[in-house]
C-alpha cells in the first residue's frame, strides 16, 4: 500500500472567530521565511508556539531542549488557543504563515515531516482564494477556511498564490501519540503511513534535502544533514 500524502481531518473551525483572532495579530511583525532561495514574493510567519515562547523563532521544529510555549502574541487570541488545544498531541510549533499575492513556493520536499516519522503537520486555512494552487504529490489540494488538513511534506509540494489577497494559514506541527493514532487510523489504514521508499533511495532527493537543511543552520538540521550524508554514502559508496 502506498504512503498517504494528505488527509482532511474531521474538524471544522469557526471562520468568524479565526478571522477575529487574526485581526488582533495582523499588524505584528511578520518574519520572512529563512529559505529565501525556495520562494519568490512574500512568504512570512508569526510564531504562536515556539521554544520558550520566543517571538523571533519561526522554525517548525525547535533546536534545543527548552519547552515549547505560547508566545506573548497569543495573550488575546482565545480562539487560536482553543483550536490548538483541540489537538491532543504535544505541540512542537504553531505559526501563522502568510503567502502574499503573486508569491510562489518552489517545488521541494522536506525531511522526516510525515506521520510515519513520529510527527505531523496540520494546515487550517483562515484566508484563501480560488487562485491558490497547493500541489502535493501531484495532487491539487483545495483547502477551505476553517478546515483542517494533514499534509505529508516528505512528498514533493509547491504553493502559488495567483489571487488578489494574501493566503493565511494556521500551521501546527505536533508529535504523534495515541490520540493522533486513533484519529488518523480511523481515516486511513495503519499500513498507509509507511516511509516513502523513493525518498530513502534517491541520491538526488537526498542531496536536495541536504541543501535545504543547510539553510536552516540549527542543531537539529545539522544532525539531520549528518544522517542524510551517511545514508548517501551507504547507498552510493563511490559518490
Amino acid at each position: 500500500m502506498s504512503t498517504i500524502s494528505h488527509l482532511q481531518l474531521p474538524f471544522q473551525f469557526d471562520i468568524v472567530k479565526l478571522l477575529r483572532d487574526y485581526s488582533l495579530v495582523v499588524n505584528q511583525d511578520w518574519i520572512p521565511h529563512f529559505n529565501t532561495s525556495g520562494y519568490t514574493g512574500e512568504w512570512k510567519a508569526i510564531p504562536l508556539y515556539s521554544s520558550s515562547g520566543d517571538t523571533s523563532n519561526i522554525f517548525a521544529f525547535q533546536n534545543n531542549n527548552k519547552a515549547v510555549l505560547e508566545t506573548p502574541i497569543m495573550n488575546d487570541c482565545k480562539y487560536f488557543k482553543e483550536v490548538i488545544s483541540s489537538i491532543k498531541s504535544p505541540i512542537l510549533s504553531a505559526r501563522l504563515l502568510r503567502l502574499g499575492t503573486g508569491a510562489e513556493i518552489k517545488p521541494h520536499r522536506d525531511y522526516k515531516l510525515g506521520y510515519e516519522d513520529g510527527n505531523f503537520r496540520l494546515h487550517i486555512p483562515i484566508i484563501t482564494n480560488n487562485n491558490v494552487q497547493f500541489l502535493l504529490n501531484d495532487v491539487q489540494l483545495k483547502m477551505l477556511p476553517g478546515e483542517c488538513w494533514y499534509t505529508n511534506v516528505n512528498f514533493i509540494h509547491s504553493v502559488a498564490n495567483y489571487g488578489k489577497e494574501d493566503r493565511i494559514h494556521l500551521v501546527i506541527d505536533a508529535e504523534r501519540n495515541e490520540w493522533s493514532d486513533a484519529l488518523f487510523f480511523s481515516l486511513s489504514s495503519k499500513e498507509s503511513f509507511q516511509p516513502i521508499q523513493e525518498e530513502i533511495e534517491s541520491p538526488k532527493t537526498i542531496r536536495l534535502m541536504i541543501e535545504e537543511l543547510k539553510l536552516q543552520n540549527t542543531s537539529v538540521s545539522q544532525q539531520l544533514i549528518i544522517e542524510l550524508e551517511q545514508k548517501l554514502q551507504q547507498n552510493n559508496p563511490n559518490s
